[in-house]
């Protein structure tokens, strides 16, 4: 009996081939880390050289899709019975979305990403000019705008449909795709092919973004004690941070992630207000209101730029642009179920309108006083950050939050935020791979607890493993080239939504009555 238990724990048709072939992947880096590196950054120069118009089309038409989703008659489908309430209350829904859609990745791009692209602004600006600070900040804010989160969560509505509306025991891509190829292709071979890419992209996409997130806090730590930077406060930080999430995970979604991501939005907002209050409070908010006008004047510029010409030559902003939308492509699928997973109740249109403009909303507030903040201590000459961001762009960090008063507290506050997002984002991730891989009836019950852990587990040694022999550059650029083919599947959702919707004539019968 015990034995058919751990059997049924976990789908291993689709678990154990995406771990073998992440293995053969990662094994190599870490013995030959330099050449495969410069294998990866070679293919990825050629993807950005001759397909980024493709990757800037692609998110632009997501955002199209997403508003056509929302604003036509398949906006008021309600995935669920169309007479219960929503599973979250609207702040609660939003701030799990933030959680997710953020993580501990804006604090790093609010404080550092302005300098990065005002060290090689575009059209020729004078690097470090006054321009080149107001691209850089508006930049980051583009960097979370309406084409990230339309990545993030246009293949929800398919997943969320075949979950919450028809009642399907497992909420995959293949399950998805089930309509557009029928049963042959979805329970033979060809479904498992779709699940184990949505697994690899996932499982190296998770472990370099923790790799990524855990420098936000050891940097700070050790600026805070005046100790070393180290494997050694690397790993300590990764327990306790491993040890939140098992406390959170034991207590579910509804006492965990719910509760860690509201108490985390008001912890934030207290952040930002003391950083406004103590900080050059009155600078920042006239730097915000520019960066804002100067984001929206230049809106379709920048989603549209390939530097075809070569305008000033090569910056930085062409291949970020592109590698940040292949990247998010990587995540894309695991936003998308954990998000039709706790929609439930919600219309079409509440899910797609909240996942856009909800983590945007404090995206750009976030970008706009972390960045304000740097920017002038740059200008005054506190911090010479844009000479640190060259060399170590995480040093950069903490040396900004020095300059404020009661700057103990100040970077403390931001280790726990972070730490707080950190969880929330390992949560969340393992949630969503425990209900994509487990064998429970996911539109009845919640994944098993015990495959959350062993899937953070996993996760969680890959990014340690990567971290130590220093392999994580050359996984975080495969975890790019891996987005590609989830570009064709995210495509395959939507069109599937769509027909899914249409044979159940889901706009008529599965709406909420006035």
């Amino acid at each position: 009996m015990n034995k058919n238990k751990r059997k049924s724990l976990i789908d291993y048709s689709i678990f154990i081939p995406s771990l073998i072939i992440l293995a053969i992947i990662c094994i190599p880096f870490s013995m030959y880390e330099s050449e495969s590196l410069n294998l990866l950054n070679q293919i990825f120069d050629f993807i950005v050289a001759n397909f980024a118009w493709g990757y800037i089309w692609y998110a632009v038409i997501l955002v199209a899709a997403g508003l056509y989703f929302s604003f036509s008659k398949y906006g008021n489908v309600v995935l669920g019975d169309p007479m219960e309430k929503p599973r979250f209350t609207l702040f609660e829904y939003a701030s799990i979305l933030i959680a997710m859609g953020l993580g501990s990745t804006i604090m790093r791009t609010g404080m550092v990403e302005w300098a990065n692209v005002s060290l090689s602004p575009p059209f020729g600006i004078e690097s470090g000019s006054g321009e080149a600070l107001l691209w850089g900040n508006a930049y980051s804010m583009f960097l979370w705008g309406l084409q990230t989160f339309a990545i993030f969560v246009m293949a929800a509505p398919a997943l969320g449909y075949i979950l919450h509306v028809r009642k399907q025991p497992f909420m995959r891509i293949s399950e998805a795709c089930r309509v557009l190829f029928g049963d042959k292709f979805t329970d033979g071979i060809g479904g498992k092919i779709l699940d184990i890419i949505f697994l690899i992209s996932i499982l190296a996409g998770a472990a370099v973004t923790l790799g990524l997130g855990a420098p936000i806090v050891t940097y700070n730590l050790a600026e805070l004690f005046n100790i070393d930077q180290s494997f050694t406060l690397t790993l300590i930080v990764t327990v306790i941070w491993v040890s939140l999430f098992s406390i959170s995970a034991y207590l579910g979604i509804e006492k965990g992630i719910k509760r860690l991501s509201t108490f985390n939005m008001y912890l934030a907002a207290i952040f930002a207000i003391f950083v406004i209050i103590a900080g050059p409070g009155i600078f920042i908010l006239n730097y915000f209101t520019d960066s804002v006008g100067f984001l929206i004047s230049n809106y379709i510029d920048m989603s549209l730029f390939t530097n075809s010409l070569e305008i000033g030559g090569q910056t930085y902003i062409e291949n970020q642009t592109i590698f940040w939308f292949a990247y998010n492509a990587t995540w894309a699928m695991l936003h998308s179920v954990f998000a039709a997973k706790i929609s439930q109740g919600r219309t079409i249109k509440e899910m797609i309108l909240t996942y856009l403009f909800a983590p945007l909303t404090i995206s750009w507030i976030a970008t706009g006083v972390l960045g304000g903040l740097g920017v002038d201590r740059f200008m005054n000459g506190a911090v010479d950050v844009l000479s640190i961001v060259e060399n170590d762009a995480m040093a950069a960090i903490p040396a900004i939050l020095r300059t404020l008063p009661l700057s103990t507290i100040a970077i403390i506050t931001f280790i726990i935020v972070a730490m707080i997002f950190l969880t929330t984002t390992l949560d969340s991730t393992t949630y969503t791979i425990a209900s994509y891989t487990g064998t429970r009836d996911m539109s009845g019950s919640e994944p098993s607890k015990k495959l959350r852990i062993i899937i953070a587990a996993v996760i969680t040694a890959m990014a340690l493993i990567m971290m130590q022999i220093g392999g994580l550059e050359p996984l975080e650029v495969l975890s790019g080239i891996l987005g590609i083919p989830i570009i064709v599947i995210q495509f395959l959702t939507i069109a599937a939504a769509k027909k899914m919707m249409d044979q159940d004539k889901a706009w008529l019968h599965n709406v909420r009555k006035k």
